[in-house]
């Protein structure tokens, strides 16, 4: 370049040298999942000293078992977390979607895969209410499924007993289409003295494709545009209706997976009054590096939240710690990622993004 040139645009800048800390700050804001890795591993060491069978087969496959259902939901959660929004109704979701299952195997004589696709449409019929809902409204999403998840709980209790009788619906053994859809649904192999759950291979597909979907995708880029800046993506032509439906769509078919992993799995379902999981699935997310503001975090830091909360359970159980002690550790963790959360979200307010 000539010495004119130069002298027309000025002097170069001059680049600013980071820190090796500046450096690795923004390393770890660009991946939200590693603060959720450096926990499992901190927490399966801490418990791996105090009980050596957390690292057996046998722990591992439970732990995995815990993980895998805790997992699938807090990685549809995590989605909507960057979108911008929160769903309350995701356990009860599961519950109903079980529910509807059963009794159309147990009462209306369906066959098991008939029976999964209906109750796969009413679990997505309530996501797509819960999205139009806070579309059409502009109530705060968490309002919203929380009146949700109040009306299915109280249905899925009401409507068990009238027809069945009974809160616990089983029947589902001698139902056509069992032994097929159990080795979908409900296969295990055996490892060592560990059996190891199908559970853990839906957990990993959810998991890729949700990450595929955010990092590789158009949608993706809506949804952190939607969670980061709602009024500037609605501007900029970002479909912002259609995301946040396809989003609430999503976790109600988390739901309708985790409820029939588990009817599946056990034959039967069980309506328990005090129905839902929600705010482990929030949990899970949140420690996995989703800011609860949104337009921030990571699919695979809330699988990686879930196998941490799993490891804490597991590992409070095999040392023979008062089980009360974990829901302590569990206030801990989420206390410790929502400092995280603020400390993240004033970097990010420092730092233009585009």
């Amino acid at each position: 370049m000539s010495t004119e040139r130069l002298t027309a645009f000025g002097p170069p800048a001059t680049a600013v040298p980071r820190s090796a800390g500046r450096r690795l700050l923004d390393g770890l804001l660009a991946r939200p999942s590693v603060g959720a890795l450096l926990g499992v591993v901190a927490v399966a060491v801490f418990f791996g000293l105090q009980a050596p069978g957390l690292f057996s087969s046998g722990g591992l496959a439970t732990v995995l078992d815990v993980a895998a259902p805790l997992g699938i939901g807090g990685v549809a959660v995590a989605m909507l977390l960057v979108g911008g929004q929160f769903d309350l109704s995701i356990g009860v979701v599961a519950v109903t979607s079980s529910l509807a299952t059963a009794l159309l195997v147990a009462e209306a004589g369906l066959g098991i895969w008939p029976a999964l696709v209906l109750s796969l449409a009413v679990a997505l019929l309530i996501g797509l209410v819960n999205g139009v809902l806070v579309i059409a409204t502009g109530l705060p999403s968490i309002l919203v499924t929380l009146a949700t998840f109040l009306v299915l709980q109280g249905s899925s209790l009401a409507v068990s007993s009238a027809i069945a009788g009974s809160s616990r619906i089983t029947g589902l053994s001698d139902a056509s289409g069992r032994e097929s859809a159990l080795s979908v649904f409900g296969a295990t192999t055996q490892l060592g003295d560990g059996r190891f759950r199908i559970s853990v291979l839906w957990l990993l597909a959810a998991t890729a494709l949700t990450t595929w979907q955010l990092w590789r995708t158009r949608f993706g880029n809506a949804v952190f545009a939607v969670g980061g800046a709602r009024r500037a993506a609605r501007e900029l032509g970002v479909p912002v209706r259609r995301t946040t439906v396809l989003l609430f769509l999503g976790t109600a078919a988390a739901g309708w997976l985790i409820g029939t992993l588990g009817l599946v799995r056990l034959g039967g379902v069980q309506v328990d009054p005090a129905l839902g999981s929600e705010i482990e699935f929030i949990v899970v997310a949140v420690i996995g590096g989703c800011l609860l503001t949104g337009g921030y975090g990571s699919t695979v830091g809330a699988a990686l939240g879930a196998v941490l909360y799993a490891v804490a359970r597991e590992g409070i159980a095999l040392a023979g710690w008062d089980p009360r002690w974990f829901q302590a550790f569990l206030g801990l963790l989420l206390l410790v990622a929502l400092l995280a959360n603020g400390v993240v979200r004033r970097r990010l307010r420092a730092v233009p993004r585009s």
